[in-house]
């Protein structure tokens, strides 16, 4: 999956958007945590959880400063969310997304979302081989999008 040197192969590339692990969590999971996610409505996380609820998904802000966004209080990390997760949608920089895909199987999440231009090979692998379905490197409103 992972060459020597840590850069994905072209076969690593394409399952980063597995279509069993898209169609998982754009059907199955209907609670999203929005790492990232803060009441600026001009930020894309912002966008995409509107999406999100328009899609029947219920949102949870996962922020430092836990603010409500878009009627949903948020939480400073996913630990203290105090119910069940299904998904963890990640809108943080590359190098600093793997630890909230840890954090995402931690908690028992079913699936981890890494948003478009944000790749960590490593914590993808982490991610399957713990048994929990990611797709990185992608957004919720393309694959929808796709599926038309």
């Amino acid at each position: 999956m992972v060459t020597p040197g840590g850069a994905p192969t072209d076969a690593a590339a394409r399952s980063w958007r597995d279509p069993e692990a898209v169609a998982l969590m754009l059907d199955e999971c209907e609670t999203w945590a929005v790492v990232g996610l803060s009441g600026n409505p001009s930020r894309t996380a912002y966008t995409i959880a509107e999406l999100l609820q328009d899609r029947g998904k219920r949102i949870v802000p996962i922020h430092p400063d836990a603010p409500v966004v878009l009627g949903e209080q948020g939480y400073p990390t996913l630990a203290d969310v105090p119910f069940p997760v299904d998904a963890v949608d990640v809108f943080r920089r590359s190098e600093f997304a793997g630890e909230f895909a840890d954090q995402a199987v931690a908690v028992g999440a079913r699936g981890v979302w890494f948003q478009l231009g944000v790749v960590d090979a490593e914590a993808f692998a982490r991610t399957w081989d713990a048994g929990v379905s990611m797709v990185m490197d992608t957004c919720p409103a393309i694959e929808w999008a796709r599926r038309r």
